[in-house]
């Protein structure tokens, strides 16, 4: 559980500095460097493998560290809106609800969008608790 931890922050602190400004200033000035030298190596194939193998490795291992870091920070959101939900008198159907597939979230943003300026309330915490009872009725376990 300690190396979950400290890969955590790895990713976190790496994810800060990779999206700064002078991290993108250093990365243009490698490729400028590496273009400018290709006529000095005769734009050999070693020349291009340089690059192709350095930009594949950052960008390989990149993916997994932002991922751990985007996943970190939706389920901590996630967390904070469920808690908002629940000290609210917001519907409490609502928690849980990132679990639904993608045609039910996009019924609930219809219902939603539709009921935006309606002052009734309790239709649409009917028709959201429809959309959502389906999900609960076919014995999908919500978390």
């Amino acid at each position: 559980m300690q190396k979950t931890n400290e890969f955590s922050k790895f990713a976190t602190a790496v994810a800060e500095y990779s999206g700064r400004p002078a991290i993108f200033v250093l990365a243009l000035t490698v490729v400028v460097v590496w273009g400018l030298t290709g006529p000095l190596f005769g734009f050999s194939e070693t020349w291009q493998l340089v690059i192709n193998t350095g930009t594949t490795i950052v960008t390989f291992l990149m993916v997994f560290v932002l991922q751990n870091t985007q996943n970190r920070d939706g389920k901590a959101l996630q967390a904070k809106l469920d808690e908002l939900i629940l000290t609210s008198s917001a519907e409490n159907k609502y928690v849980g609800i990132e679990e639904l597939d993608e045609k039910e979230l996009k019924r609930i943003k219809e219902i939603l969008k539709q009921h935006a300026h309606d002052e009734d309330v309790h239709a649409l915490h009917e028709k959201v608790s429809q959309v959502v009872g389906r999900r609960s009725k076919a014995g999908i376990k919500r978390e």
